[in-house]
């Protein structure tokens, strides 16, 4: 039987790729539902090929003109949140891809995993900001939560087959970005479109700028903590500018698994849909002989501290992680705006992280009402950047 997906972030980069992944497999996988947030158009078209049950608009005010244009096809078609909460729980579906960027893919994923539908998580804010009321409600419900971020679908297959053999620690890959070789001095004059340039991956602009920063490692770490049962001290950051090796696993007896590939999306997102069994793909294979040389470096925290703050956040518990993300999430959004500089989004978060209230318990409304305090809190910070 045909493995029925909802899409979550259809018209952004993973979902542009997960509908790939299906095209190649059409025997295996069918479009259930499509949600997007603002592109209307490419939504339409999505539809149209696809042909899926249900189409959700977040944007309410795109919802005439995608009805409109789906008029003639049997497609139910909805917006708002309110909607997109309600589509993961539908009874035909199987499998909810959770691509939508920053803290609005919370609420949906939890929906899906208390309604028993398998989660490919793509979107790591949902694990950094509430990992321990995710991963608990996904035992409580045996829902399987299963990673598409490259590095956590590495690491996820290195440990297929290990049962209870102990992780002395994970190596968790990160190519550095396209200012791992700029001085302090020069990172205070990065542009827009220099930040939006990334040497291997092809992301959506906030993951990318996240990468540049390597806020996005940080967040990475703690998705693995909840994702592997770790701690975050077993996680070492290593800088690996080829993205061949994706992760790394190191068991007790010094053994190391490695994942390796092309830095392609489709790979982890076709694991994920297709698990536990391995489909032919698309991507092109590795070349071994033709392969630059892997190298790797430490991590420079000095210059690029939202890997730093990331670990503060997780030592704290709480509801600081939730701080971290929503002041990243902030930031990156002004710096895009052109409204702060890009060394300044690092004081952002800083501050914001020092200024939020601490909550040591946090309840799924204290992370609401936290995620709201901390935006605030860092659009405030404006006023001291422009003067």
């Amino acid at each position: 039987m045909k493995r029925n997906i909802a899409i979550l972030g259809s018209t952004g980069s993973i979902g542009t790729q997960a509908l790939k992944v299906i095209s190649s497999h059409s025997d295996r996988f069918e479009v259930y539902a499509l949600v997007a947030n603002n592109k209307v158009d490419l939504l339409i078209e999505q539809a149209r090929a696809y042909l899926p049950e249900v189409v959700v608009i977040a944007n309410e005010s795109k919802y005439k003109q995608l009805k409109d244009a789906l008029s003639d096809l049997p497609i139910k078609v909805w917006c708002g949140s309110r909607a997109i909460e309600q589509v993961v729980q539908d009874g035909p579906l199987d499998m909810v891809l959770a691509a939508m960027v920053g803290f609005s893919g919370l609420q949906p994923t939890i929906n899906a995993i208390k309604a028993g539908k398998m989660v490919a998580l793509a979107n790591k804010e949902t694990l950094v900001v509430a990992g321990e009321l995710v991963t608990s409600l996904a035992l409580k419900h045996k829902t399987p939560i299963l990673p598409v971020d490259s590095e956590h679908s590495a690491i996820f297959q290195c440990l297929n087959g290990e049962g209870d053999n102990k992780i002395e620690k994970i190596w968790l890959t990160a190519s550095g970005g396209p200012f791992r070789t700029l001085s302090k001095e020069q990172l205070r004059h990065v542009t827009r479109r220099e930040a939006l340039a990334h040497p291997n991956w092809n992301m959506g602009e906030k993951v990318t700028i996240d990468s540049s920063t390597l806020i996005n490692k940080g967040f990475e770490m703690i998705e693995a903590k909840w994702l592997f049962g770790v701690e975050p001290a077993q996680i070492e950051v290593l800088v690996h500018p080829q993205s061949i090796i994706h992760s790394m696993v190191q068991f007790e007896d010094h053994s190391v698994i490695a994942q390796l590939g092309e830095p392609d999306m489709r790979t982890p997102i076709q694991y994920a849909f297709s698990y536990p069994d391995r489909l032919k793909s698309d991507v092109k294979p590795l070349n071994f002989l033709e392969l630059p040389q892997m190298t790797f470096e430490a991590p420079d925290t000095e210059r690029f501290p939202g890997l730093l703050y990331a670990y503060e956040a997780i030592a704290a518990g709480g509801n600081m992680p939730c701080i971290l993300n929503a002041a990243n999430e902030v930031a990156v959004e002004l710096f895009l705006q052109e409204k702060i500089g890009y060394m300044q989004m690092s004081r952002l978060i800083e501050r914001t992280m020092q200024i939020a209230s601490f909550v040591q318990s946090p309840s799924l409304d204290d992370y609401l009402h936290t995620d709201a305090e901390a935006r605030r809190i860092a659009r405030d910070q404006i006023v001291e950047f422009i003067n």
